[in-house]
């Protein structure tokens, strides 16, 4: 079993007296991580919010009520908590009222769970999120060197625990999660009425990856207003499908200020909605996979070490651009990626270093992009 880096993280908060919040997409291993910590412990109650009975049991239960349903159990496990209304109070009430029960509670829509639970366990909670497997987390489970020499075929198909578990039904694999889950929590929810153009839009987004998006252009090829664009981009993201990364503008007057560039939290989710599966040396956007890949595995490695940055790009009128950017505690640091390591004789544009002096630059290639999705320096 591939051990996932979050696990010593869950692990010291399981003797306090908050609740575990687990974020995370379908499909990436939140309820196995969970069963492996508890696969010997009789004391743990699970409860999926799936289940119709489940989310009837739960929605306006006391804190008597409550009682009774756990009975002697010391953990309640609440998978997919989202589907449950009022979860929040729910936690709130055995957190406040059962100090002998520890709550974990994993969920696959970020913006539904995060309105339920915020305001009632305000101080009662620590929150985390789960991604897709990890360069990291490979390199720890079979070597550096054959995580390396896998690289290629990650870029194409990305890293949820199905795929890296099912070599050579990649691609079946990958249509499947796309079909069956990566719109179901929004369609359930937000009760959407076009779902086609929902689905045209993630196309649509796949496509642009690495570039510059405009909702004007985007809501024009797919048949959808500028806010509703929005609207749905943001509904994406907090559903763990893709995330934005905005501009860095601070000094210049011809740096694009309110521009954004859109990523997908796995490259293989990305090729599927496309249906684009031929390997490295038959595609043509290559470049675009590599920044896709490089971005994500950055944010695993962020996300799961405690290291908090704004990340940024940085782009001026006149094309001058900068792939990616960290800033914290006054700090700068400034990236460009590149595939090859032969083409990786880029300097950064002069304006960019006199305005901003940043503290480390760096070309990322296949050749040395380890330390940067592992050790972070």
């Amino acid at each position: 079993m591939i051990t996932r880096i979050i696990q010593d993280t869950i692990e010291k908060r399981l003797n306090d007296n908050k609740a575990i919040i687990l974020l995370g997409p379908r499909q990436v291993g939140k309820t196995t991580l969970l069963h492996d910590f508890f696969k010997n412990n009789s004391n743990v109650l699970w409860w999926n919010g799936d289940e119709p009975d489940i989310r009837e049991l739960l929605v306006s239960a006391t804190s008597t009520r409550l009682k009774q349903l756990i009975g002697k159990h010391t953990t309640v496990i609440i998978d997919e908590a989202q589907r449950i209304e009022n979860i929040g109070l729910c936690i709130k009430l055995i957190t406040d009222n059962l100090k002998q029960v520890k709550v974990i509670a994993t969920g696959s829509s970020s913006f539904e769970l995060a309105n339920k639970i915020n305001e009632p366990l305000t101080g009662r909670k620590w929150e985390y999120t789960l991604y897709p497997v990890s360069f990291e987390e490979m390199a720890g489970h079979h070597g550096l060197l054959a995580e390396q020499r896998l690289l290629e075929h990650r870029l194409v198909y990305g890293y949820y625990p199905d795929v890296i578990n099912s070599p050579g039904d990649e691609p079946a694999i990958l249509k499947q999660l796309a079909d069956s889950y990566l719109f179901k929590d929004i369609l359930t929810w937000e009760r959407i009425q076009k779902p086609d153009r929902l689905e045209r839009l993630v196309q649509a987004l796949a496509f642009q990856v690495g570039n510059l998006v405009s909702y004007n252009e985007l809501g024009q090829t797919v048949g959808l207003d500028n806010q509703t664009v929005e609207h749905y981009i943001n509904l994406l993201e907090k559903s763990f499908i893709v995330f934005r990364l905005g501009t860095y503008s601070r000094n210049l007057r011809n740096e694009l200020k309110k521009s954004r560039k859109i990523y997908f939290y796995d490259n293989g989710l990305r090729n599927a909605v496309i249906n684009q599966f031929n390997p490295i040396a038959l595609r043509n956007d290559t470049g675009a996979l590599w920044e896709n890949f490089i971005i994500s595995e950055r944010m695993k490695y962020m996300a799961y070490h405690q290291r908090y940055s704004n990340t940024y790009f940085w782009r001026t009128t006149s094309q001058q651009e900068i792939d990616y950017i960290e800033e914290h505690d006054g700090i700068v640091n400034a990236y460009e990626f590149k595939f090859s390591s032969k083409k990786a004789k880029v300097k950064l544009p002069k304006s960019f270093v006199d305005a901003y002096t940043p503290d480390h630059t760096e070309i990322i290639t296949r050749d040395n992009f380890h330390h940067f999705v592992m050790n972070g320096d």
